[in-house]
């Protein structure tokens, strides 16, 4: 592949952020100097995640949200805003539809507006292994929000909450009632709530549960509250995480992304939640954190794939063979390998 010209991203050129970002996702050689290059530019970027089980209409309400935010000019200039849509991958084929670029079809093309699907190949938390990565070049290339939206898995999306500013939580109605919420960690993880599809029967009770169990949740202070509610304070991974609290309470909001109704008053409060962010200090801390959890994750991969590198394939086996006739067990077969 040519050398990617990162000054060229940075003025705009598409067919290079895109290159630049396959490269990334194939954890290409010539990825590591991209990242370089652009990393001094980062952090400007706003990063809003959305979540919610599959059906719920979380790509019809990004794609009203980027349509809504780009016509919003009374501050001047529009957003450029980039969106990352992660499909889940087979895990017989490793395949993926990326089905995301079908349902945007009407924002290919769209000045000021950049789509790109991955696949989340085998990663859990509703993420991809590169989705970080992504949001770095994205935010070096000069956009201003980046949409981070989810596999749809349902209870194991919990990652996005390290990754994102504002993280919106999509839910429908028949999906499930308040228990099944706090069950799937909802209320921990959402900084705004969204019920879709607003026009079905049981919105209104759906809706209602919801901000029934928020108010239980911030009354009792029995749950404790994640995401942007609690930041980590101690680097240390040996003892407790403390958090401290914010003022922010989830809204709970109605939309049908489908038709554009209650999309402004969305659009209205995830600007709400930027200005506390900044104003309470918990953006920092947050861009901290993020980038702490960064580090540690490539810590993690490098050590793995030294340790892969360096393995001798003979004691491998022999010792997986141990493990098999339940000579030894997992955790002594670590002890030798490593």
């Amino acid at each position: 592949m040519a050398q990617i010209d990162t000054l060229s991203i940075r003025q705009g050129n598409r067919l290079a952020l895109s290159r630049a970002l396959s490269a990334v996702e194939n954890d290409q050689p010539e990825s590591r100097a991209i990242l370089k290059e652009l990393f001094p530019f980062t952090g400007h970027a706003y990063l809003i995640g959305v979540t919610g089980a599959t059906g719920t209409g979380k790509s019809t309400l990004v794609n009203q949200l980027a349509k809504t935010l780009r016509s919003n000019i009374a501050d001047g200039e529009p957003p450029k805003i980039a969106i990352v849509a992660v499909d889940p991958s087979s895990p017989f084929t490793g395949g993926a539809l990326l089905g995301d670029r079908i349902r945007m079809q009407d924002l290919a093309g769209v000045k000021g507006i950049f789509i790109r699907s991955m696949a989340s190949r085998g990663a859990l938390g509703g993420l991809a292994h590169k989705t970080a990565a992504f949001t770095t070049i994205l935010d070096g290339a000069g956009y201003d929000i980046i949409f981070i939206e989810t596999v749809g898995a349902g209870q194991a999306e919990v990652e996005i909450t390290r990754l994102a500013h504002t993280v919106i939580v999509v839910e429908a109605p028949g999906l499930g009632d308040g228990i099944q919420a706090i069950k799937a960690g909802i209320l921990e993880i959402a900084d705004i709530l969204v019920v879709n599809k607003s026009d079905r029967p049981e919105a209104e009770n759906t809706a209602r549960a919801l901000q029934m169990m928020l108010e239980i949740t911030y009354n009792s202070g029995s749950m404790p509250l994640a995401g942007k509610h609690r930041l980590q304070q101690n680097t240390s991974q040996t003892q407790p995480t403390p958090y401290r609290k914010s003022a922010w309470e989830p809204p709970v909001l109605l939309t049908v992304a489908t038709e554009g109704t209650g999309i402004q008053n969305l659009v209205t409060n995830i600007q709400n939640h930027k200005a506390h962010l900044t104003e309470s200090g918990l953006w920092h801390e947050k861009e901290a954190h993020r980038l702490r959890q960064d580090l540690q994750a490539l810590i993690r991969d490098t050590l793995v794939s030294q340790w892969q590198h360096n393995l001798d394939e003979t004691k491998y086996k022999q010792v997986l063979g141990d493990v098999l006739k339940r000579e030894l067990t997992p955790q002594e077969a670590v002890d030798l390998l490593i």
